[in-house]
């Protein structure tokens, strides 16, 4: 599925269910690569997830910036990070905590 369609469709799922959401940073719409830093508030923390496929082709989210959420300004760091890298890469900021509820595919 291309990208800018798939961000729609997350935009919209996350409206149904009343979680804020934000395109920090478009990318390529039809191939661009996705990163999903989900904010948990200040107290908890952020974490960045990063498109990835499974030995099968099934789609995984990987928590890149580590298993426990880090500071905001880390996870804005790698983000900073990977777009000087890949300048087509989407950015989405959702306010939530658990990945599973808005996005497909297993976080691991």
């Amino acid at each position: 599925m291309k990208s800018g369609i798939w961000i729609k469709a997350l935009i919209r799922r996350c409206d149904l269910a009343a979680i804020p959401i934000a395109v920090v940073a478009r990318g390529d719409e039809d191939a661009g690569a996705i990163l999903l830093k989900l904010n948990s508030g200040v107290a908890v923390g952020c974490s960045v997830l990063t498109q990835a496929r499974g030995q099968d082709g099934e789609l995984l989210w990987m928590r890149a910036t580590g298993p426990a959420p880090v500071a905001e300004a880390a996870a804005d760091a790698y983000i900073a990070r990977q777009r000087q890298r890949d300048p087509d890469i989407w950015v989405v900021e959702i306010e939530h905590r658990e990945a599973g509820n808005v996005v497909d595919g297993r976080v691991v």
